[in-house]
């Protein structure tokens, strides 16, 4: 699943396209707005929130838009063919651009005044102008309990990380994955860890956090499973935790992360 820097560099080049211009085309495909029609009103701007996508339109309207898995939005001149056949949720267009949602998880339309209803109950974006990581850190020691792998990825404590920044987040921290949270003595550091990931990736597509951008040198230990690590040289694990599918696969460095 697209985690906060992808989706935070969709919005800005659907922001890119379509803010501050009138749509003279909105098509939705899917039944429960099937009818809908944007045509005539401005784009005032585009806007990511955690893994949450904003189009918020003139009229108080916003569209919610989601990715999930393997969605994705494609933006090219207006008038070209539009790409995806019947995998496209959603076309949204000016008379310079068209914006083409494909296989996107969530589309969905509703007052700019509701939007609490599909993202108030996310915790603080790391790449959100509201980012508070006493809150993030707060939301996390909630379920002391909780592995800190689990905890990292529920977007109730904070929006924005998925299985790349966890992984990449615990080991930079020195901290195993099924530490419960409880025992984990910095969790400031933690936050503050992921925060900067995040947002040294936000504006580059070619994703590190090694700072190495040669082939299988850019992660430390995501999908790096059986190999060397980089640091120690002991051997990279992988195992599963959680419940959601996307949500359960977890590498980590047996010897920089014991426990």
């Amino acid at each position: 699943m697209p985690e906060g820097d992808v989706v935070y560099r969709t919005a800005r080049r659907l922001g890119r396209a379509l803010d501050g211009w009138p749509l003279i085309r909105s098509d939705f495909r899917v039944p429960r707005h099937a009818t809908a029609d944007l045509s005539g009103r401005t784009v005032l701007e585009t806007v990511s929130r955690g893994k949450h996508l904003l189009t918020r339109v003139e009229g108080d309207l916003t569209v919610h838009t989601h990715l999930r898995m393997d969605g994705a939005w494609n933006v090219s001149p207006a008038g070209h063919r539009v790409p995806g056949g019947d995998r496209v949720r959603l076309v949204l267009a000016n008379a310079e651009w068209q914006a083409v949602g494909v296989r996107l998880g969530v589309v969905d339309l509703l007052a700019t005044g509701e939007e609490h209803r599909v993202v108030g109950h996310l915790g603080p974006d790391p790449l959100g102008p509201d980012w508070d990581p006493e809150e993030a850190v707060r939301r996390l020691r909630e379920s002391p309990g909780r592995t800190i792998g689990e905890a990292l990825l529920d977007q109730r404590a904070l929006a924005g990380v998925g299985t790349i920044y966890r992984a990449e987040t615990l080991f930079l921290a020195g901290v195993s994955p099924w530490r419960p949270v409880e025992e984990v003595g910095d969790l400031n550091g933690i936050v503050e860890l992921a925060r900067r990931l995040l947002e040294a990736n936000k504006d580059r597509p070619d994703r590190t956090t090694t700072g190495d951008l040669r082939p299988g040198r850019g992660m430390w230990v995501y999908g790096r499973a059986g190999r060397a690590c980089l640091r120690c040289g002991g051997r990279v694990g992988r195992g599963e935790m959680g419940a959601q599918p996307q949500e359960r696969l977890i590498y980590w460095c047996r010897g920089c992360q014991p426990g």
